[in-house]
């Protein structure tokens, strides 16, 4: 296990009918608040009025960003920004899923920034500047982003979708009310559950050995989403299932699961290539592409660890270790599958037109080459994307 920092400051206000507590919340970062949501679902399940009508109680001035993206575009960022200048903001709530709060955390950091948000972005991982406060409701499980520090913002005229991050960019205080995920509707519920399980096994999946603490956690989890998603799915309002996604979804990203653990992950910075040239639902490319990049990933040197995955992931009996390891393999594009995900490139509007570029893109944006699982070069991840054209079949 590497050395590692774990501080989470994040004040987490989890459970039913918690609203009445946001304008004490929001008390102690000032009166001008920037309301930041989506296309406007928050409305028609009635949060935004419970919302307005706690701040207007509290005297509380709003201004409003909505319609950002559910891949955050930059320009909407930037539409943020002006508004925090000329309005003298003074904390930031996102009410939404992973894309709003993304979108929240730049603008509030892009703010107090002297340059333009995208070269703020592009700085990655590095910036250490400071940021607006952030307060944040939760409507979707998937990204963890109510919990962690990172964001990932699109530019649509680059075809380039990255991940920024930094600690001033955590938010301070998230609101996790299951209650609010009941109107998710199949398709998204699903997709968020496959972007859960991908934070798990991006983080499973690392060279660093000995850390049966962080292994042990993410089996837990990715057992808790197989168990509580299709229970969602058959049962939208089953309070219970919510709920376990909602906080499997801020436990596999907040940290818990990564750190001691070093390398770069392998299949976002696929997807966020599919998704920066196709604008497609983030969980479903992940779905798409992580049982190919496991069978490209499983090999004798890695099968030990694609063998434990079987085995305490999804019980599987046989205990030869490289059969385990398939059986492992098609029971998670199976378990993906009939969860209602499609899984090929095709069934999501994608060829291989651009796969050339894609894969460059991909290895050229992150470190996948030399610090992935199982190094990537671009004619690899090429061979990946070529396996999600058509349906698999891993036994």
């Amino acid at each position: 296990m590497e050395n590692f920092t774990f501080h989470v400051s994040t004040d987490i206000r989890f459970g039913k009918d918690r609203l009445d507590e946001l304008p004490e919340v929001l008390e102690s970062f000032g009166k001008r608040v920037l309301l930041v949501y989506g296309g406007g679902s928050i409305k028609k399940m009635g949060l935004y009025d419970q919302v307005m009508a706690r701040l207007k109680a509290n005297n509380n001035q709003v201004f409003e960003l909505s319609g950002v993206e559910p891949n955050p575009r930059v320009e909407t960022v930037r539409r943020g920004v002006e508004i925090c200048r000329d309005e003298n903001i003074d904390v930031l709530l996102a009410v939404g899923g992973g894309s709003t709060i993304d979108c929240a955390k730049v603008v509030a950091a892009a703010t107090l920034y002297e340059g333009d948000a995208w070269d703020l972005v592009l700085q990655r991982r590095t910036f250490k500047g400071p940021a607006l406060p952030l307060v944040t409701i939760l409507t979707l499980a998937a990204t963890g982003t109510e919990m962690n520090s990172g964001a990932v913002i699109s530019n649509l005229s680059t075809n380039q979708k990255l991940g920024v991050g930094s600690p001033s960019m955590l938010p301070k205080v998230s609101f996790l009310d299951p209650q609010n995920t009941y109107s998710v509707n199949a398709y998204q519920t699903a997709a968020g559950s496959a972007d859960i399980f991908s934070h798990l096994i991006e983080n499973y999946f690392k060279r660093t050995e000995g850390t049966d603490v962080q292994d042990a956690v993410s089996e837990g989890l990715m057992r808790t989403v197989i168990k509580n998603c299709p229970i969602a799915l058959k049962e939208p309002q089953n309070y219970e299932a919510r709920a376990n996604l909602m906080w499997a979804s801020s436990l596999a990203l907040n940290g818990l699961t990564g750190n001691g653990k070093t390398g770069s992950w392998s299949c976002h910075p696929i997807e966020h290539e599919l998704s920066a040239f196709y604008d497609i639902t983030h969980g479903v490319g992940l779905a798409i592409l992580t049982p190919r990049w496991m069978d490209y990933a499983l090999s004798d040197e890695t099968v030990d660890t694609f063998a434990q995955f079987a085995w305490n992931v999804w019980n599987v009996e046989e205990r030869v270790p490289m059969l385990a390891a398939r059986i492992g393999i098609q029971k998670t594009y199976d378990y993906f599958k009939d969860c209602g995900i499609p899984m090929t490139l095709p069934e999501v509007g994608i060829n291989e037109e651009k796969f050339d570029i894609m894969a460059k893109q991909a290895v050229e944006h992150n470190k996948i080459k030399t610090m992935a699982y199982v190094p990537m070069d671009v004619e690899d991840v090429k061979e990946i994307l070529e396996a999600c054209l058509t349906e698999s079949s891993f036994v």
